[in-house]
């Protein structure tokens, strides 16, 4: 996908956001877990990431039906061999256990150290 092209989707899934991705927005949005900035829909490489620390090199991924195993586990893959740690969590556990999911992203970040 052109780079033009992949920033034109970033900001259409960012107006589009499901409703797991936006109850996890609002809660890392700001610098309000940690201290540390979080991107939304963000570009990286060929792919765009749900959610990206980019300090931390940390990516957070929501996914529902629609993702295919295959694709993300090599999505997952071509992060992990660029130096980023990745976090996946399903639309229904950031729906129903926010804060068990937060805790989660908490427990990674300070393995990492904080930002």
């Amino acid at each position: 996908m052109r780079e033009n092209a992949k920033k034109d989707f970033a900001r259409q899934l960012r107006a589009n956001m499901t409703d797991a991705e936006q109850q996890l927005w609002r809660r890392l949005r700001g610098r309000q877990l940690a201290d540390c900035r979080f991107r939304r829909q963000c570009p990286i490489g060929p792919f765009i990431a749900d959610f990206a620390c980019v300090e931390k090199r940390l990516i957070v991924e929501i996914n529902g039906g629609q993702h295919n195993p295959t694709a993300d586990s090599s999505r997952d893959a071509w992060f992990e061999c660029h130096g980023w740690r990745v976090l996946c969590y399903w639309n229904h556990d950031v729906l129903g256990s926010t804060e068990d999911v937060l805790a989660d992203i908490l427990r990674t970040l300070d393995a990492i150290g904080y930002c």
